[in-house]
């Protein structure tokens, strides 16, 4: 009988404060969130952004994920949260979809340049790099979680995780090291001096497609369009990766829009008292939030966080 390498026993849960647990995955979140604020920081007059658009765009790109990767998971389970609908919002009990992160982020990026009628292609290729850290962190928590499971295998690196029979692919591992290899395929883009777009494109073709490959090794429970949910959004994602970098071949360097740079006092400055509390919160709150809804909260670290009693904090999934 085959015997893998590495059992996980790995606690998911980083602290407990006043009888909540912050995890490793929630805080993949929060560490994603401050990288891709202070990317957009270090390039902001570059990109035509007084500090105040800094801000409000660091924090629409928040909230665009939080919100989207949350709907995109109750889409993929609908029947589950259409017989329990009160634990929609129940963030707290996990339940996050990666594809969504992707949408909602995009969503409110997208929302942020119609308003403020800033070069969305340029803001967009800025966030790639970000954008690829973020998920890279995310698929990091989701192994420590231990709770997406990739096929049983036998091959050398196999991980025994909690509550899954047999030794299995680490294929959040094998994600989250794909995220990564994307960040020097962006910088080889804009070092050649691309026009505007063709970064986010090759993000986003390289993200979609060679997940559609990573995703075979995984355990789908569920189906969108009879495909796998995943795969179901790799293969959109892949298609309009190459729709977005199709177009980039068409334009040229000369065609980029024309960016005035600002110092860092120009612009209206009222009102950032209240932008930074809800970029806190939104920097807090997701380290409440375990990585699957579609489980029983896993219980098998309780006894490493004593006085704190689950019943109270957690319902048990039927």
């Amino acid at each position: 009988m085959f015997q893998g390498p590495f059992v996980h026993d790995i606690d998911p849960i980083f602290a407990t404060v006043g009888g909540v647990h912050l995890w490793w995955y929630g805080l993949s979140y929060t560490l994603g969130f401050l990288n891709a604020w202070y990317s957009l920081r270090r390039r902001r007059a570059d990109l035509g952004l007084t500090p105040r658009d800094t801000l409000d765009l660091a924090l629409l790109l928040a909230i665009g994920v939080l919100v989207g990767g949350r709907a995109v998971n109750v889409i993929n389970a609908s029947d589950f949260y259409l017989a329990h609908p009160s634990l929609i919002p129940a963030v707290w009990l996990g339940g996050m979809a990666t594809h969504g992160l992707l949408i909602g982020g995009f969503a409110g990026v997208g929302l942020f340049c119609v308003v403020r009628r800033k070069p969305y292609r340029l803001i967009f290729d800025a966030l790639a790099i970000p954008t690829a850290v973020i998920l890279a962190t995310g698929r990091v928590g989701n192994f420590i979680d231990g709770q997406i499971l990739g096929a049983v295998t036998s091959v050398p690196w196999a991980v025994k995780f909690p509550d899954a029979e047999g030794f299995r692919h680490p294929v959040v591992l094998y994600d989250g090291l794909k995220n990564l290899l994307i960040i020097p395929a962006v910088l080889w883009v804009r070092r050649r001096g691309a026009p505007a777009g063709r970064e986010a494109a090759v993000f986003l073709l390289l993200y979609a497609s060679v997940r559609i490959y990573i995703d075979l090794f995984r355990e789908y429970p569920l189906t969108v369009a009879g495909l796998p949910s995943g795969q179901a959004y790799n293969i959109a994602l892949a298609v309009i990766g190459i729709a977005m970098l199709v177009r980039s071949l068409f334009r040229r360097k000369e065609d980029d829009p024309k960016v005035v740079r600002v110092s860092d006092f120009s612009g209206p400055r009222g009102g950032m008292w209240w932008r930074w509390m809800l970029f806190a919160a939104c920097l807090i709150f997701p380290m409440a939030i375990p990585s699957d809804s579609l489980k029983d909260v896993p219980r098998t670290y309780a006894h490493r966080h004593p006085g704190v009693e689950y019943s109270k904090i957690y319902v048990r999934i039927p």
